[in-house]
């Protein structure tokens, strides 16, 4: 029974939900990314007819494109290279992007564990992360040419450059993923008595593979990726090379398309292969 003394609550009726758009208006951050984009898509229109050749046939360069396109994919052939030279030209490029990647996971190690917050003072963390910022700054283009200039046209700019920058890279990666390890748990063990190298070799090693690894397979792919592409940029040969001469020099769309065919050829197995070594990595630890 309900004493007098006892009001009954009324409840208020709730406000009528807001449009959705015109929720999505009044968030200020989402009128500057589209206020951004439609600036961008402005000034890409205005600019478009400004930087076409005068005298452009449209339709022409659009029908010759497609015909490259399909001359490429399916009309490939080795003209002016053997299909033997091409395949040693690709395995420069993959030796190149492996020894860069080799060396720079090993230096980039080191140095991230002077970056991570978890082991190193702050001063060194800064000195460390502030420089590999700066490397990282730069393309890894930009730093085969600065090189190319030093040394020369020639693989050796291309190793020093490659390397270079693939060490900035991944010590940011591995000190991130070193981050991650609980600070007590690693304060726990320091306590115990556990020096530093054992400390490294025995528990964070272990413990952070299955990311090193993944971190590395993906930093081998963008050095091959750059490998391609300074091939001709900085004299080093290998299929970038070819690619160039090929397209550039000769216009043989043919063994262009070969070429890629060539690097596709590479490039998706190893992306199953690096999917394939993390997950049986993974598997094995957890048993």
């Amino acid at each position: 029974m309900i004493s007098n003394s006892e009001k009954p609550v009324i409840l208020a009726a709730a406000p009528p939900p807001r449009p959705v758009s015109l929720h999505r208006w009044r968030d200020k951050r989402r009128r500057w990314v589209y206020g951004t984009l439609l600036g961008l898509t402005a000034i890409t229109a205005y600019a478009l007819p400004a930087i076409m050749p005068q005298g452009l046939n449209l339709a022409r360069a659009s029908s010759d494109l497609v015909r490259n396109i399909q001359i490429m994919f399916f009309q490939p052939a080795a003209n002016n290279a053997s299909a033997a030279s091409l395949l040693f030209a690709l395995v420069q490029s993959i030796a190149l992007a492996f020894l860069t990647t080799l060396i720079g996971a090993i230096f980039a190690f080191l140095l991230a564990l002077m970056a991570a917050r978890n082991l190193a003072p702050r001063w060194l963390i800064r000195t460390v992360q502030s420089a590999m910022a700066l490397i990282r700054a730069i393309p890894t283009i930009l730093w085969v040419l600065i090189y190319s200039t030093v040394l020369g046209l020639g693989a050796n700019a291309a190793v020093i450059g490659l390397t270079f920058h693939s060490v900035a890279y991944l010590v940011k990666v591995y000190a991130d993923s070193i981050d991650e390890l609980p600070a007590d748990t690693l304060g726990a063990l320091r306590a115990m008595g556990v020096r530093f190298w054992p400390l490294v070799t025995q528990a964070i090693l272990p413990t952070i593979r299955p990311s090193l690894l993944s971190w590395t397979f993906i930093r081998f792919e963008i050095n091959f990726a750059n490998a391609v592409a300074v091939g001709a940029a900085a004299g080093a040969g290998g299929i970038g090379y070819q690619l160039f001469m090929a397209s550039g020099f000769y216009f043989d769309f043919h063994e262009v398309g070969l070429i890629v065919y060539l690097i596709l050829a590479f490039t998706i197995p190893l992306e199953s292969v690096s999917y394939r070594l993390r997950t049986a990595y993974l598997n094995r630890t957890a048993h």
